[in-house]
């Protein structure tokens, strides 16, 4: 019996927004069809916001506000200027030049699942904003006149003709554990409050 021989022409390199749209669910649990999956979107993004890039902060340390703002349209809010080198204001570019790369990979993967995500970044009365298509950038970073303080803010506008139909964004977002069976780190001082501009509920995560 010989075995199967396996060389590099086997070997197909994938662009990473290729690679979330084809395997939804190696990063997101739920494959493309499942109902659930823009919630878990946005929970995956919420729950990387609880456990940051060590490089970013600390796990338990960044206040996030998220907000729903349709079936399949949300906002999230952090106080980390990643996207800002320290010093210099220039934006630091990820995938494609766009304001999100590996330290935010969730919500780079979340982007690779929407039509138009909006990217905001501001330090110092500093800000800079960028419009992208999906993760690739629609146009440079420019700028934009900031809220006071310091944070990232990321708007997604989920693709509907990605998702399965009547796909949305469900009301129980509230319910589900962003902590996940293997967080063992103590509270701290961040927390996620996520209001559903929809019905004006509003729930706080520790």
């Amino acid at each position: 019996m010989t075995k199967e021989q396996y060389t590099a022409a086997d070997i197909k390199i994938v662009e990473f927004d290729e690679h979330v749209r084809r395997n939804p669910a190696m990063s997101f649990e739920v494959s493309r069809d499942h109902p659930g999956l823009a919630t878990r979107v946005l929970c995956r993004v919420l729950a990387a916001g609880l456990h940051p890039a060590a490089r970013l902060a600390p796990d338990h340390t960044l206040r996030i506000t998220a907000e729903i703002h349709g079936d399949l349209a949300f906002a999230v809010t952090d106080d980390v200027p990643d996207a800002l080198d320290g010093g210099t204001d220039r934006p630091r570019l990820g995938y494609y030049g766009a304001l999100l790369g590996p330290d935010r990979w969730f919500s780079a993967a979340a982007a690779a699942l929407s039509t138009r995500t909006v990217v905001e970044v501001w330090r110092d009365g500093h800000g800079i904003r960028q419009e992208l298509e999906g993760i690739r950038p629609a146009e440079e970073p420019g700028s934009f006149e900031p809220p006071a303080g310091a944070g990232t803010r990321v708007s997604f506008t989920l693709d509907p003709a990605y998702f399965a139909p009547g796909a949305v964004i469900t009301t129980d977002a509230g319910g589900l554990d962003l902590h996940g069976p293997y967080c063992d780190e103590p509270p701290g001082p961040g927390g996620v409050t996520l209001r559903d501009r929809r019905d004006g509920r509003e729930v706080r995560y520790a």
